[in-house]
């Protein structure tokens, strides 16, 4: 009996060596604030993008694929395979992107299955533990953790929990780590997730991309005419060059380690055009539901399992991601929770499956728009036959009431489920540019953010996380890629809803610059009864970097290279609390601009 049960953990283990020799890598690009009309393979001729396009070509194109009007949203359906609303991120900043932690991810997944995982640029759904991307699957993460950043040469990231100021353009500098990743692991399984930080704003291209690109060369050009700032759309296709290139690198470097054949590699978008370009005659751009705002493009390549040159024309979208990429690769998902994607792995290897009609829904502050495969019903009640009418420019409502109904029905169905109220559309819906509140609207958040985790000591809370009091602003209207200023009385303050995980000492510092006229103010942290003071010296206060750029910037500050400044350490209560800066003692015109707090436990 004894050796019969030898044989049999032997036949086993060697069972379960070989499906994990089996398994394949996985690679996935997310573009950000790219248009579905941003590639040559869909007619854009202002550019080529040979290397993504080579995607398509030997792997699968899907024909319809939506995402969600912004960015935070879509990484959150990609992630967990199920509606952004159901996991708590219902926008992009004030913490409203953040992924509730009890929600699983793809990640999650893979690691449980034996995976190494690495994620190598923008997360955007939440910053401090156990929002953090180490804390949801990922070993090893290389990027920043919010919606904007400022600086795209040299810039200062993070690398799990700890900041460095790199060198080079930042998208060549994060797919320069994922490489490394690849090539620390490749005799390993991987899973590798590269969100890049671009096209999105600010518009910054290395030179050698950027002259590639006279305005005289781009013919194309959007259907709104004089809204289009040519500046932009130059710079667009200037990133969109250098993430051909860097995807390219990729695909170079998975030949070079000779995984290309066991490696699947996936590309999407996040969100529709972040500006007025050509778009493939759709309506909308980012941040509405409309059919332009939420169609992205999405290749799946795998050597001699995905069936090359398929195209998938039923209508899928990014919660779809998660449960795809999963039995492809034979990975069990680890949620529990009911799952809103499909897996459509059998069409990718060419097979067919019997899929009942569905709807997709699209839903951003306020506004729900229902997607089923021919029709759209867009956020005021509109019904259009996206096959014969991309730009939406007939509602045939009237003419198919009960089409209308149905897609009607089905939206306030959804929107009950997830919200506990039925959905009214937004009255403003049709007005150029409107902001109607309809359905739930964006409520506030009221999660305060968590801190001291021995497992992630370190805590950071830039001001995009805080509130300012008094006369202390915002350094832009954008709270993602800002910095407090104007910090110039007692009376002003900072302030971080937080809730302490563990009681304990905390080293404190502050990011900081001060002109060195003005240093020598006395500042106090304070939680409660707790408190640390300290002074802001030396001054410091080195220049705006303001000459990256090659078109206005769209939301995001000039930033300044902000120095750390040690205020020793403070004993903090566990529980929630406000975490509050502010100076006792003002020496100078002002006391400083601040970037963030950083709290670390210590053991």
């Amino acid at each position: 009996m004894s050796r019969l049960l030898s044989f049999l953990l032997l036949g086993l283990l060697l069972t379960s060596v070989s499906l994990a020799e089996t398994r394949p890598n996985v690679v996935v690009f997310l573009a950000d604030d790219s248009g579905w009309g941003d590639y040559s393979i869909n007619g854009n001729t202002n550019l080529q993008t040979p290397n993504i396009d080579s995607l398509a070509k030997s792997g699968a194109s899907f024909d319809r694929f939506f995402v969600c009007a912004l960015c935070a949203p879509t990484r959150a359906e990609f992630l967990t395979g199920r509606y952004h609303s159901r996991g708590g991120v219902l926008g992009v900043s004030e913490g409203q992107e953040r992924l509730n932690t009890d929600e699983k991810t793809l990640a999650d997944g893979f690691k449980a299955a034996g995976y190494k995982t690495g994620a190598f640029g923008k997360w955007h759904n939440g910053s401090q533990w156990p929002y953090h991307p180490n804390a949801r699957g990922f070993d090893e993460y290389v990027g920043y953790t919010s919606g904007h950043w400022g600086e795209y040469f040299d810039p200062p990231l993070e690398e799990n929990g700890k900041m460095f100021r790199a060198k080079g353009f930042i998208v060549d500098v994060l797919t320069d780590r994922a490489m490394q990743f690849m090539e620390k692991n490749k005799e390993q399984r991987f899973l590798c997730y590269i969100p890049l930080t671009t096209p999105h704003s600010p518009f910054s291209a290395p030179d050698e991309h950027w002259n590639k690109f006279p305005e005289t060369k781009i013919t194309l050009r959007g259907q709104e005419g004089a809204n289009e700032e040519m500046d932009v759309t130059r710079c667009v296709l200037a990133m969109m060059d250098n993430i051909d290139m860097n995807v390219g690198r990729v695909l170079k470097k998975l030949d070079e380690l000779k995984i290309t054949e066991n490696t699947i590699v996936v590309y999407f978008s996040d969100n529709g055009p972040n500006s007025f370009r050509w778009n493939g005659g759709m309506k909308g751009r980012k941040g509405v539901t409309d059919e332009g705002g939420v169609r992205s493009v999405l290749f799946m390549r795998w050597p001699g399992k995905i069936k090359e040159g398929v195209t998938i024309t039923q209508i899928s979208g990014a919660i779809d991601l998660m449960p795809t990429i999963s039995a492809l690769a034979g990975v069990k998902p680890v949620s529990t929770k009911p799952l809103d994607g499909i897996d459509l792995s059998i069409e990718l290897k060419g097979g067919m499956a019997k899929r009942s009609p569905r709807e997709l829904m699209n839903y951003n502050g306020g506004r729900l728009s229902v997607r089923s495969q021919q029709y759209r019903l867009d956020a005021a009640g509109g019904l259009f036959d996206m096959a014969a009418d991309p730009n939406q420019t007939k509602d045939i409502a009237a003419e198919k009431p009960d089409v209308a109904s149905t897609l009607a029905a089905a939206g306030s169905k959804w929107h009950q489920e997830v919200f506990g109220k039925p959905y009214k559309p937004a009255a403003d819906a049709k007005k150029k540019g409107g902001k109607g509140k309809g359905g739930a609207g964006k409520p506030a958040d009221d999660r305060p953010y968590p801190v001291g985790y021995a497992e992630f000591p370190t805590t950071m809370l830039p001001a995009r996380d805080g509130k300012p009091h008094a006369g202390v602003q915002r350094s832009s209207s954008a709270p993602n890629c800002s910095y407090f200023v104007n910090w110039k009385t007692k009376e002003d303050t900072m302030t971080w809803d937080v809730d302490v995980h563990t009681a304990g000492t905390y080293e404190v510092s502050i990011d900081y610059v001060c002109p060195e006229a003005d240093a020598g103010a006395t500042i106090e942290l304070s939680l409660g009864e707790a408190k640390t003071t300290g002074k802001v010296t030396p001054g410091w206060y080195p220049r705006l970097i303001d000459d990256q750029d090659r078109a206005s910037r769209k939301g995001e500050s000039f930033m300044r290279d902000f120095k750390p400044l040690s205020l020793g350490t403070i004993q903090l209560p566990a529980g929630r609390g406000l975490l509050t800066l502010r100076a006792l003692d003002i020496p100078g015109a002002t006391v400083a601009e601040v970037r963030r707090v950083t709290l670390t436990l210590k053991p």
